[in-house]
């Protein structure tokens, strides 16, 4: 089953239609809210809203094991993230859709692992490539088959949040090699690889990062949430062609 974890301005999906919510426990605590079971173009699909239906519950604060052990516990195979990002590299301005390929990590003091506790034996999962790229072909697939302009590849720097960074810090990132700047890729995509899980992402550029483009002086949240609204159904079209597709 493919699920679809929504991140700002993604608390639902229009497009699904939805046969029933379900409540699901885990050995992690709760996850962000009850899973809403539906089907899109005929195909079954699982969401859940990352930071609660209500968007309540901040980057640093979103309990990703529950969320991720839950989406398995009920058949999910493949995960496709929806995140809001900030654009480090200059031809990454507000609007732009792409399908990042790396991860650079720099959140601290989450849970962000499965493999932990004194019965535990010790486990390192390979995490050369962090996203699934059999999926990704197929996101950028159902970006052109929606007549969507989807970005192939860049790297995700996930911040921990909830502050947006200082011009230094993106400038260190950059120099690092980041391209966009979010909060929530981390320990997401790690858990979901964990876990055996195909895990690919839809990042929606919504500003300029700090000291960048009309975020020279500071970020106009304001600007964030307008941009969010005018872009989100974007993303919205790449997943219910990605759902259509064989």
């Amino acid at each position: 089953m493919l699920a679809i974890i929504g991140g700002s301005g993604l608390a639902q999906l229009a497009s699904l239609e939805a046969t029933h919510r379900k409540a699901v426990r885990t050995p992690y605590g709760e996850p962000s809210g009850p899973l809403t079971f539906g089907t899109i173009r005929g195909r079954p699909v699982v969401f859940l809203a990352r930071h609660g239906y209500g968007h309540t519950i901040p980057p640093h604060e979103v309990n990703y094991r529950a969320n991720v052990w839950a989406l398995r516990e009920e058949g999910v195979r493949q995960i496709v993230a929806v995140a809001s990002v900030g654009g480090v590299r200059a031809d990454l301005g507000p609007g732009v859709l792409l399908a990042p390929n790396q991860i650079i990590d720099y959140t601290w003091g989450r849970r962000s692992t499965y493999f932990e506790g004194g019965d535990v034996p010790v486990t390192h999962i390979d995490f050369t490539h962090p996203y699934s790229d059999a999926l990704r072909q197929r996101l950028l697939a159902a970006a052109r088959a929606a007549g969507e302009p989807l970005l192939d590849g860049g790297v995700y720097a996930a911040t921990q949040g909830p502050r947006l960074e200082t011009a230094a810090e993106v400038d260190r990132i950059e120099r690092d090699g980041a391209d966009v700047i979010g909060m929530t890729g981390m320990p997401e995509a790690a858990l979901a690889r964990e876990l055996g899980i195909e895990y690919a992402a839809i990042a929606v550029v919504v500003n300029h990062a700090a000291g960048r483009g009309e975020s020279t002086g500071g970020i106009a949240m304001d600007r964030i949430e307008a941009m969010l609204q005018a872009t989100i159904g974007r993303a919205r079209r790449v997943i219910e062609a990605l759902a259509g597709m064989p």
